[in-house]
């Protein structure tokens, strides 16, 4: 019986990779039993049970990063929380651990350690985590979604590129865009009430919305819809908002909806959120986005030009993220600063009729891109097992 336990969540980011390589541990040996160590605040409180998993859940304890009263009290809490985090380990009998990251792994890796328990850390982004620089202190194996990692290999420590672990809907898409990538396009297409024949654009900031980028792409919309079909994904709570730019750019007729049986005539398709992200990435021509990691991961595997427009925070994470898929021809990187109407107007509309270049972008991102991240993930965490 091999007993393994996955640690991590927080995020989606976090959650989903844990759970595809759960199931593709679970579909490469069905007698493997693997267990998840989470929160009971995080998407992985819901979202693992879904899949199938069982969840023991711990308290969500930040690093503190300044002195005040968390940072007194943290000690203590930490402590607490590796006495749990043991007793969850020793009663699943856990042969090793993999952690993908977040509030839940660092705990984990520190009792891992101590038990001699192997430990498997993966880092889905371009720049570390401080979790995932604890556990590489002491892990076996250090999988990353990007080469040029900060990570260096050391005695009894292997760092290879894996890629991320794709959810199942991507991993899905990618599939059948590789059968059939015509066929795909029309029936997804088709499914949310666009012509397969005509350029689409898709638009996302995330589930909460980019304001800078509703502003831009909105607010160009006339140029826009004069070369293609807009998908714009605007964030909860933030439609409104776009659907009024839109109007002032381009009128109200210009507006639909997502949901063929609610369709207008309009070509400029608005929602807050799409449940089906994957239909929309399987019609696309070009996608605008953030750079968060697991975009910039999906988008390369499906083989998606993309202009990524990196979030202006902290230290400019999100750019590592995008700059190797940029590097190697299959995006375009501008920043959130220069990212307004007129860079729209001015790129966008000439990079739709450019054909030949899209062409290339897609095939470079595909090339770029790894889609068999999980099944790698599974088959190193069983035979270190």
């Amino acid at each position: 019986m091999k007993n393994i336990v996955l640690a991590g969540g927080g995020t989606a980011g976090h959650v989903n990779p844990l759970l595809s390589v759960g199931m593709a541990i679970r579909d490469m040996d069905d007698s493997a039993r693997v267990s998840v160590i989470g929160t009971s605040v995080g998407l992985e409180h819901d979202l693992v049970p879904q899949a199938g998993f069982e969840l023991d859940t711990i308290e969500k304890l930040p690093f503190p990063r300044s002195l005040n009263t968390a940072a007194l009290r943290f000690p203590m809490r930490w402590h607490r929380e590796q006495v749990h985090v043991r007793e969850i380990l020793m009663r699943r009998e856990a042969q090793v651990v993999v952690g993908f990251g977040g509030y839940a792994s660092a705990p984990v890796y520190s009792v891992a350690h101590r038990m001699r328990i192997p430990i498997i850390v993966h880092e889905q982004n371009a720049r570390a985590g401080m979790a995932n620089k604890l556990g590489a202190r002491w892990a076996r194996f250090v999988a990353t979604a990007y080469e040029n990692s900060e990570f260096r290999p050391h005695s009894g420590m292997q760092v290879r590129r894996v890629g991320l672990p794709l959810r199942p809907a991507i991993a899905n898409l990618c599939a059948s865009l590789s059968a059939d990538p015509n066929a795909t396009k029309i029936k997804a297409a088709r499914a949310l009430g666009l012509d397969p024949e005509r350029p689409i654009v898709v638009v996302t900031g995330g589930s909460l919305g980019a304001v800078s980028l509703n502003q831009a792409v909105a607010g160009c919309a006339s140029e826009l819809l004069d070369v293609a079909q807009v998908i714009h994904l605007t964030g909860r709570g933030k439609s409104q908002d776009v659907r009024r730019a839109v109007t002032a750019s381009a009128g109200e007729s210009s507006l639909n909806d997502l949901d063929p049986a609610r369709a207008g005539e309009g070509d400029y398709h608005v929602a807050e959120y799409l449940e089906r992200i994957d239909l929309a990435f399987a019609c696309a021509d070009l996608v605008i986005c953030r750079a968060g990691a697991g975009s910039v991961s999906e988008l390369a595997a499906i083989g998606l030009p993309a202009v990524y427009v990196p979030l202006p925070v902290g230290n400019g994470e999100q750019r590592f993220n995008a700059e190797p898929v940029v590097k190697a021809g299959g995006g375009v990187m501008v920043s959130d600063e220069e990212f307004t109407c007129d860079w729209v107007r001015s790129n966008v509309p000439s990079l739709l009729a450019d054909k030949d270049r899209l062409i290339d972008m897609r095939r470079k991102a595909y090339s770029y891109g790894i889609r068999d991240a999980a099944a790698t993930m599974a088959k190193v965490i069983l035979d270190i097992v």
